[in-house]
């Protein structure tokens, strides 16, 4: 009897110990995301593609209208100031130059013959053979006749003018870009016949929607890299923001003059224009559920180890949109929950389910 008893007393201390130690070695262990720390300059927080363009552009056109009777340019030529790109019938313009040209030349003659009249009028009056009256006459004849030979040689000008703007010329070096005209087409005074993009500086046109709008300051660093080349890269600036958006896509176009271009840099290419979170300093990127606020940012790191986590305070540059940009407090290598941080507490131990990309 005594036997039995103190055996039935063994084992039901076995069993005791065996089920305290299985309690003991039970831990919840957290899945949880996770992403790698890694630290870049400049880290960049946007980035918008747009078009190399010349800073300036401008329609020709002539300024006269008629026929057009040749064209010695095509589109990618670069262009001189004062070449000459398209010409018009110039046979209306000589005929009309001539006609003024006639009008000056008789307005001239009638001056001189005026003038004549004059001289001898005011000698016959110095011997008293005619009236006050008369020479008063003769000096009113001279006076209209040099009005008369300013009008028309005013008018001579003009034509000449209009003789010479039936040839179109190149204002300032520049290449060309678009033609809308060709020979033996008739065009209007003003009517745009080329586009010439000016030669000198360039800028990148982008499109920025309105919920970025506000980084957008003037002397902001900017970067442009090309599609065709992404190693060049050139500094750039801010030059004009739109005030208002597009009415298609409803966002607003900016202009970015680039710095120093270089012959590389070709008008029509597709580049993308670079914005930086953070200017001049090296900053960590993070998913904004990364973050959390005990009195100070913080976030939760994995020892690599133990698999086990430790809250550690961070300094929080910025918040963009689902990014927060992190400026001290960690280091390239060490690995940070980025989903799951509410339901972990100190030393707890997690699983990585998912790894995000750095």
């Amino acid at each position: 009897m005594k036997t039995s008893i103190a055996a039935a007393l063994a084992t039901a201390v076995l069993l005791s110990a065996c089920h305290h130690r299985e309690q003991e070695q039970y831990e919840d262990v957290r899945p949880v995301w996770s992403t790698v720390v890694t630290h870049s300059k400049g880290t960049v927080g946007a980035a918008y593609s747009g078009e190399v363009r010349a800073r300036h552009e401008h329609k020709a056109g002539f300024r006269v209208g008629g026929k057009i009777t040749e064209r010695m340019v095509d589109v990618g030529d670069k262009v001189a100031p004062g070449q000459v790109l398209m010409r018009l019938d110039p046979q209306d313009a000589s005929l009309n130059l001539a006609a003024y040209s006639a009008q000056a030349d008789s307005a001239e003659s009638r001056l001189a013959k005026d003038d004549a009249d004059l001289a001898r009028a005011e000698e016959l009056f110095r011997k008293q053979f005619i009236s006050q009256a008369e020479l008063d006459q003769n000096r009113m004849l001279v006076r209209q006749s040099k009005a008369q030979m300013r009008s028309a040689s005013a008018q001579r000008q003009l034509a000449a003018n209009q003789r010479g703007y039936t040839e179109l010329r190149a204002d300032r070096a520049g290449v060309v870009t678009a033609i809308y005209a060709e020979a033996g087409q008739t065009v209007g005074a003003s009517q745009a016949v080329l586009t010439i993009a000016v030669a000198g500086e360039r800028e990148i046109v982008v499109s920025v929607p309105e919920s970025r709008v506000a980084e957008l300051k003037p002397g902001r660093a900017m970067q442009v890299t090309t599609w065709m080349r992404p190693d060049w890269v050139y500094a750039a600036r801010l030059r004009e923001l739109a005030p208002d958006t597009d009415s298609v896509t409803r966002t607003y176009i900016a202009r970015a003059t680039i710095l120093e271009p270089d012959d590389n840099l070709r008008l029509g290419m597709t580049a993308t224009l670079n914005l930086a979170d953070v200017e001049g300093e090296t900053a960590i990127r993070l998913p904004l559920t990364a973050i959390t606020d005990h009195g100070k940012p913080t976030v939760w790191v994995i020892d690599p180890k133990s698999q086990r986590v430790r809250q550690r305070p961070v300094t929080l540059l910025a918040a963009l949109d689902n990014i927060a940009i992190i400026g001290g407090g960690l280091q390239d290598g060490e690995q940070v929950v980025t989903a799951g941080v509410h339901m972990l507490h100190a030393d707890q131990k997690v699983r990585v389910a998912a790894r995000s990309a750095p």
